[in-house]
């Protein structure tokens, strides 16, 4: 399950809670296209959580991809606030299919995470 919002300055905060499902990213997918009928891109996409939950069936991983692919080229920058060590792997990895600056923060620096977003 994925929480998730955007703030008033265009951040997307997403805050995994259980194993991701197709239905979480269909849910996000459609928050974030309203947004962007409105809006040329998103400022930034905060990804907080103190582990990576994993992904509740193949589905879910696949619908996770088709997310990124749909929208990586409309997000500015993304900040992974998380301690799992997923985090740093997944910064290298996606450097090299996502249009975005990407930042990776310890769990417990959220703040700084958002500050960066928020920057000039």
């Amino acid at each position: 399950m994925i929480e998730h919002r955007i703030t008033d300055k265009g951040i997307v905060v997403i805050e995994p809670i259980s194993s991701l499902s197709s239905e979480d990213f269909r849910n996000l997918s459609e928050t974030v296209d309203a947004y962007l009928a409105e809006h040329p891109t998103v400022r930034g996409l905060l990804i907080h959580s103190k582990e990576f939950p994993g992904w509740e069936s193949f589905a879910g991983l696949t619908a996770h991809i088709r997310f990124i692919r749909d929208h990586h080229q409309q997000v500015e920058r993304v900040a992974l606030v998380t301690d799992s060590s997923l985090g740093s792997i997944a910064k290298t990895l996606a450097k090299h299919f996502v249009a975005a600056e990407i930042r990776h923060y310890p769990y417990a620096d959220l703040d700084d995470a958002e500050d960066w977003l928020e920057s000039e």
